[in-house]
């Protein structure tokens, strides 16, 4: 799929501080965009984005063939190559400005938060520490990809402040991570499919202090990229401005027709938000799901999964379709979106039936494995996904017990009028 970026930033000082500590870098070329608030006063908090930045940006230079290996395969070797080297990027980064600050005494304590998108291909990944935020409008809706590293917003993970209380609070900027305060800082990484007419948006507090997230959408949607950041920024000033404010849009495009990869991009998250199990998980958990899932191809009549044998994944049919047999005997069909298999995320059980390839299918693959890792990383996620296991067990129980139930009666109908019969 052959996808042009147009990106656009920009910055500005606010109305209450004296001087700019954000940083930002729009590098098409390399598919590389950031966004930096820098902290610590005395112009140190400049230093730090800024540095931070340059960090950033060279490492993904060095690195480029981690993002061109993703470009034309994203098989799970290269997505995890490509976000390994984002992680790396940012830890780097941190280290060289804990080193300069260890360094200088007028700017010890000096850090900065960083969010960037980085772009190989179909495929994006999101690096993030601290409260700078990256936003995905699709399809007239806001998706916010970032969680912010912040006080506030872990006591409303944690239920014990709610979310009208944390906007209110004294502590809502207190930050738990920022690069550059210690040696080391635990990165988040999040692989995105691109689709076209996609808009993210990477920024300061000083702005989305201001604007909720159902605002942005119909903002980013309309006029040319070019002057959405500066349109942001006025809208930010106009309603306060007490912050330094940084914006960097960027909007994908299809350069040529639709192709077959783009298809499956389009109806991979649709299909997995279908599955009960995935339902009630936000869209960056979802999002999260989908980057530790795989897509295979199947040829006519060719076996899936074969019954009797054990396995731990979960399918979903994305195109295509395919017939489920039991005993030899073909007892439903499955056609794009349908999916099977999710047992074998609760452990390596024996398959209850057969699946077969009616036609040359497509579909998405979850590893129990992998999604064990995602889960241990998430515990919000995995407290979901276990409940909602717990419920599709619970359903399946129902299930089972009705149909129990009526071949219950159609015996006991059986036996009372056997004894008529015989006479």
């Amino acid at each position: 799929m052959a996808l042009t970026v147009e990106a656009y930033g920009s910055t500005d000082v606010g109305k209450k501080r004296q001087h700019n500590e954000d940083a930002l870098l729009v590098d098409a070329e390399l598919g590389l965009f950031v966004v930096a608030d820098g902290m610590g006063g005395h112009a140190a908090g400049e230093v730090a984005s800024a540095r931070a930045v340059d960090v950033v940006r060279n490492q993904l230079a060095g690195g480029r063939q981690a993002l061109e290996d993703l470009s034309r395969a994203a098989t799970p070797e290269a997505r995890a190559a490509a976000a390994a080297l984002v992680e790396t990027a940012i830890q780097r980064a941190c280290a060289e400005v804990y080193r300069l600050a260890a360094a200088d005494p007028s700017k010890r304590g000096m850090g900065t938060t960083l969010v960037c998108l980085v772009v190989a291909g179909n495929k994006a990944v999101v690096g993030h520490v601290g409260d700078s935020r990256v936003y995905l409008v699709r399809g007239g809706q806001c998706h916010r990809l970032t969680e912010d590293h912040t006080l506030v917003a872990a006591q409303v993970k944690a239920g014990t402040l709610t979310r009208e209380q944390a906007h209110a609070s004294q502590f809502r900027n207190v930050i738990t991570r920022a690069v550059g305060i210690q040696e080391s800082v635990q990165v988040d990484t999040l692989m995105v499919d691109l689709l076209p007419r996609d808009a993210f948006l990477l920024c300061t507090d000083g702005l989305h202090g201001y604007l909720p997230d159902d605002e942005l959408a119909p903002l980013l949607a309309n006029g040319a990229p070019k002057d959405m950041p500066a349109k942001l920024i006025a809208v930010a000033n106009e309603r306060g401005g007490r912050d330094n404010i940084t914006a960097v849009v960027v909007r994908f495009s299809d350069a040529g027709e639709a192709s077959d990869e783009l298809q499956e991009t389009e109806s991979r998250m649709e299909a997995l938000r279908r599955i009960p199990l995935f339902r009630h998980l936000t869209y960056k958990e979802q999002t999260a799901i989908l980057s530790v899932a795989s897509s295979r191809s199947f040829e006519e009549d060719e076996e899936i999964v074969v019954e009797g044998r054990p396995g731990d994944e979960l399918f979903v049919v994305v195109k295509g379709r395919v017939a489920v047999e039991k005993d030899g005997m073909e007892i439903a069909e499955l056609v794009t979106g349908g999916h099977f298999g999710e047992m074998g995320l609760i452990d390596n059980a024996p398959r209850s039936a057969t699946v077969r390839a009616l036609e040359p299918t497509r579909v998405v693959v979850i590893g129990r494995s992998d999604l064990m890792v995602l889960m241990k990383r998430e515990s919000i996620l995995a407290v979901k996904l276990l409940w909602s296991f717990v419920q599709v067990l619970s359903d399946r129980l129902r299930a089972t017990n009705a149909e129990l139930s009526e071949v219950r009666q159609e015996l006991a109908v059986a036996q009372a009028v056997q004894p008529f019969a015989e006479e």
